[in-house]
């Protein structure tokens, strides 16, 4: 080990770079930083200039010229004066002692470049590590990364941090639910991240006796939004500042969607989320909530929507009476298929862009807690009823039609989808986890007069009130 300033680290041959062109200098060493100059005094000479020397990665190679030359100069014309008598212990030129000059010349030259080349890498080293070097500031998310591993999550995290670990934890508790209706079934759990920060957690189920395929996903994005999104967005919330060509962002959302097996159960959608612009330092430029839960059954049982849509209605009152009529409507606008003059299924609750405007952060966060608590209750019954029922070929095929029309808003539509697909370095494979594992589409398709099919159609065409 050797110190350099402040700076104790080890000596690494590797980085003795190319040192050739040394002056030697008996006292003097020059700046390191820009190839040291050694001049030596040698033999009582005032400068002696001992060549080049090589890098030790070429310190086998001879060197160019000699270090002192063994022929004496002479003016032309002029006879060269004859030699003096030399001492015995004096060499053929003249020089005394010439081997054990040469052995400690070689000693002192080999140990000031050795010595040199050693601070070199220091100085490399050092800069390297030094907490003087200027170096590019974390990021936001290896930042909150940070905070989690240290601290936790609490009260008095920002609401990004609490939003990630409320969604993680739901999502936990509902596929926990959801094995136990099939538990020879195992859900396939994928963990992932993203170039940019944050990741996500896909848990999938496929061909089971209950699910034909289920999904159960959380996303945590952080991002950079360039200035038309800014400016989209500023149409919604005022409070994103209008003056800068880019903005730091972070979403965070669990998104479910399951499609049972049997015709009669019906297939479900949820996502709730939260959406947060940033400056460069994580501090949040404006906030807001969204999602919503739908239910999208082939063949209707009016006690399934009831129950569904009272979960909902129990959670909704909780925070705000005018909560569950206001959302219901929103969803069966949102969930509108206009190509086909149908509704996706028989609804639920739809919202988006909560903020300050609509009430507190606080108040927000909690609301979107009850939403995502009422989930299981909601729905479990439902898919409890109907997961063994008996069924044929032709409600088969209808489910498959349905789901047709599920695919169609799904890829056309849903903002969601779209939000997805376009973000840079998105995972296209959870993103399109909604779709089902089958679908079906036949031209010039009709419902027979009087049946199952044409009731569900005639509400898929004209929403009903539930409760």
């Amino acid at each position: 080990m050797t110190k350099l300033g402040a700076c104790e680290v080890p000596f690494y041959p590797e980085f003795i770079g190319d040192c050739s062109n040394f002056i030697i200098s008996l006292g003097k060493l020059e700046s390191l930083k820009n190839i040291p100059e050694i001049v030596g005094l040698l033999n009582g000479s005032s400068e002696l200039r001992l060549g080049r020397i090589k890098p030790l990665c070429s310190m086998g190679k001879a060197p160019e010229q000699p270090l002192v030359s063994s022929k004496p100069e002479s003016s032309p014309g002029v006879a060269p004066p004859p030699p003096p008598r030399l001492r015995r212990e004096e060499g053929r030129n003249g020089v005394r002692a010439p081997k054990t000059r040469l052995a400690v010349g070689v000693v002192l030259i080999g140990a000031i470049v050795y010595s040199m080349t050693y601070q070199l890498a220091d100085l490399h080293l050092c800069q390297l590590t030094s907490p003087l070097q200027v170096t590019e500031a974390p990021s936001i998310a290896d930042r909150d990364t940070i905070a989690k591993r240290e601290s936790g999550v609490t009260e008095n995290s920002p609401m990004r941090l609490r939003m990630e670990a409320l969604i993680k934890e739901k999502q936990n508790e509902i596929v926990a639910a959801l094995q136990k209706l099939d538990p020879s079934n195992k859900f396939r759990i994928d963990t992932w991240t993203r170039p940019t920060g944050g990741g996500g957690i896909s848990c999938v189920q496929q061909d089971g006796h209950v699910f034909e395929k289920a999904g159960v996903n959380t996303s945590i994005v952080y991002g950079t939004l360039p200035r038309p999104a800014i400016e989209k967005m500023r149409v919604n919330h005022k409070a994103i500042d209008p003056d800068v060509d880019s903005l730091e962002f972070f979403a965070a959302g669990l998104s479910l969607v399951l499609h049972p097996q049997n015709p009669n159960a019906p297939t479900v959608h949820l996502n709730y989320r939260y959406f947060e612009t940033m400056d460069k330092d994580g501090n949040c430029n404006a906030w807001w909530f969204g999602g919503g839960t739908d239910l999208t059954p082939s063949y209707l049982y009016d006690e399934d929507a009831i129950h569904f849509h009272k979960s909902i209605k129990d959670a909704c009152d909780k925070h705000d009476r005018s909560y569950y009529p206001r959302f219901k409507s929103w969803c069966d606008k949102y969930f509108y298929i206009p190509h086909r003059g149908e509704a996706r299924g028989v609804g639920g609750i739809f919202f988006d862009d909560l903020d300050q405007e609509e009430k507190d952060q606080e108040q927000l966060f909690s609301f979107v807690k009850d939403c995502l608590s009422s989930f299981l209750p909601g729905y479990l019954p439902i898919i409890g009823r109907r997961k063994d029922m008996p069924f044929g070929e032709r409600e088969k095929q209808w489910q498959q039609l349905r789901r047709g029309r599920y695919v169609e808003f799904n890829l056309v539509h849903d903002r969601g989808t779209s939000f997805g697909l376009n973000t840079p370095s998105a995972r296209v494979e959870s993103i399109l986890m909604s779709l089902p594992l089958t679908a079906r589409w036949i031209y010039m398709h009709e419902a027979e007069k009087g049946s199952r099919e044409e009731r569900m159609l005639g509400v898929l065409r004209h929403p009903a009130d539930w409760i």
